[in-house]
């Protein structure tokens, strides 16, 4: 690609975000700031401004990059946030996160997915990035509680233990749904009185699952 091919593969790129509804201009910046390329493989990687998921190991997918940033968006971070994220994937929303916020730990049930993840944290610098492999249904209490919570898988209902795990003006922002075909992206807000929470669009994640799953690498 020339380089005037890609200052416009990167016009195209913040004009899709936009379009589909990204438009804090600090989620932006730290979507245009993250070289998505290193969260991906092989022939995926010349894909990388193009604005939709892309297969990663584990027979996962790396989210669209509008997707990431309507969730980062609805999270309302600022610099002393400490985030949970649970479904790590590629890293690549760990590493948006990153840019807005001043610490993220991120669990991951794939064990070959959370050493590529942290390798490529590592290797663009998100030294505030803290990749765990583990069950994320079970949260990380010693770390609790959170500012923010982001799950990138979709639950039935919004996991209790996730939510005890969340401090008191805290956001979750969490796909729920029943079915991979029926899916709502929901915000919620903890108050004093229990959860208020609040529709943000249809979306499609693979579900959230238990455990850590049954491969062998080391993590």
């Amino acid at each position: 690609m020339t380089p005037e091919e890609e200052r416009e593969a990167r016009m195209a790129f913040v004009m899709s975000l936009r379009r589909n509804g990204v438009r804090d201009r600090a989620v932006l910046d730290a979507i245009e700031a993250v070289p998505r390329e290193a969260f991906l493989d092989g022939i995926f990687k010349a894909r990388a401004l193009e604005d939709i998921p892309l297969p990663i190991s584990c027979g996962q997918t790396i989210s669209q990059p509008s997707v990431v940033g309507l969730m980062t968006q609805a999270l309302d971070l600022n610099p002393r946030c400490k985030v949970l994220e649970v479904g790590a994937g590629s890293g690549y929303q760990a590493a948006v996160l990153a840019k807005l916020a001043r610490r993220v730990y991120t669990i991951e049930r794939h064990r070959p997915l959370s050493r590529q993840a942290r390798a490529a944290l590592a290797a663009i610098g998100a030294d505030n990035v803290t990749v765990i492999t583990g069950d994320g249904t079970s949260g990380l209490p010693e770390q609790s509680p959170f500012d923010r919570i982001i799950v990138t898988a979709a639950a039935e209902d919004p996991p209790q233990v996730l939510i005890d795990q969340l401090r008191v003006g805290g956001v979750i922002v969490i796909p729920v749904g029943q079915s991979d075909t029926v899916q709502h992206l929901i915000k919620g807000v903890k108050t004093e009185d229990g959860m208020e929470y609040t529709e943000l669009g249809d979306v499609r994640f693979v579900p959230l699952l238990e455990g850590v799953a049954d491969d062998l690498a080391d993590g």
